[in-house]
């Protein structure tokens, strides 16, 4: 089979998913492409929005969708990391055991975790995650396991904050996207959602996802062969780089946000890995639109999702970051100039 058969029965397989999960999840359609634009990018993904909204049923669908094993954690006060790793009990017989933790329980056949609600959880717990996200590995018991297919889907709301940890800057710069999930304001959709009884079922909406539809344990071979394929030409190149340089130093591209003083709001732009998850998603963009070559248009389908969360305030700001974060990419979008 040639490369491009190949990456064409993919991209069948990629947009069917996206259909299946839309029907599931009704008015989500743009936060479902990014999802899945993840996926094939081999991004992890950090879901945020209000409570009730269905966060978590989209990320199981997409889970349910690329099979595998699935693992799912609860974040609370008390989980610690070595909860991950390992369950200690006593037996019928009054022997003490240890039995794998869900990072651990399926080896490397691992293939989707889901932590839901990952800000109740402390930072020791984020810690060990961020490893496990970062290199798919994780060690204990004098051993190193191994999980190379493995997707960490992440859920916060964003109402509660009592008993919550946010997370730290360098966590956050381990998802590729983090996404804003918020109610859908079609009075059709809004009918559907709260009359229609098919919805009130998310365990029957999940079941409606053909399981293993975009096997996981074939989507790092099916990404390199995008990012293979995949071209961009030296005049995005440069784009690209002044988009970066744009997050270091938004004053020089005439960027501003109103209310606020640009020379004193930038601690850091973004890193060269955020950089690096940004072209990589792009050009997942460009191949699920029946190009081999990267547009503009395909950097500004992702680039809210994988910088908004990447480039670090000065503390002044920090805590705005929910309201500043956007208007500074809208800005950078807007003044710097797209070929």
């Amino acid at each position: 089979m040639t490369t491009d058969h190949y990456l064409a029965d993919w991209r069948e397989d990629a947009l069917a998913t996206e259909i299946a999960i839309s029907n599931v999840v009704i008015g989500q359609k743009p936060l479902i492409r990014l999802i899945n634009v993840a996926l094939f990018a081999r991004g992890h993904v950090l879901l945020e929005g209000d409570v009730g909204v269905g966060k978590t049923t989209v990320l199981r669908a997409f889970a349910r969708a690329a099979g595998g094993e699935f693992e799912r954690t609860e974040g609370t006060i008390d989980l610690m990391p070595n909860d991950l790793i390992y369950h200690t009990y006593v037996n019928s017989e009054g022997q003490p055991r240890i039995d794998p933790g869900p990072l651990l329980r399926h080896g490397p056949q691992l293939t989707t975790f889901f932590f839901n609600e990952i800000n109740r959880a402390r930072p020791q717990v984020q810690s060990l995650l961020l490893r496990a996200m970062a290199e798919r590995t994780v060690s204990a018991f004098n051993k190193e396991f191994q999980f190379p297919h493995m997707t960490v889907f992440a859920d916060r709301n964003k109402v509660e904050k009592e008993e919550t940890f946010e997370l730290a800057s360098a966590a956050r710069d381990r998802f590729m996207f983090e996404l804003n999930m918020q109610t859908p304001i079609d009075s059709q959709i809004r009918r559907s959602l709260i009359i229609e009884t098919a919805y009130h079922n998310a365990d029957s909406l999940i079941e409606q996802v053909r399981y293993g539809l975009c096997p996981g344990d074939q989507l790092n071979e099916v990404s390199n062969t995008i990012q293979q394929t995949v071209k961009t030409s030296p005049v995005i190149e440069k784009y690209l780089l002044a988009l970066w340089r744009a997050t270091e130093s938004p004053t020089k591209f005439g960027v501003s946000v109103e209310g606020v003083d640009m020379d004193r709001l930038i601690l850091a732009g973004v890193s060269p890995r955020g950089m690096s998850a940004m072209v990589r998603a792009a050009r997942v963009v460009a191949w699920l639109n029946e190009r081999d070559y990267v547009v503009p248009e395909d950097i500004h389908a992702v680039l809210p999702a994988a910088l908004g969360h990447r480039i670090f305030f000065q503390p002044i700001y920090e805590l705005r970051r929910s309201e500043i974060a956007p208007e500074l990419i809208h800005s950078i979008m807007n003044r710097v100039a797209s070929p």
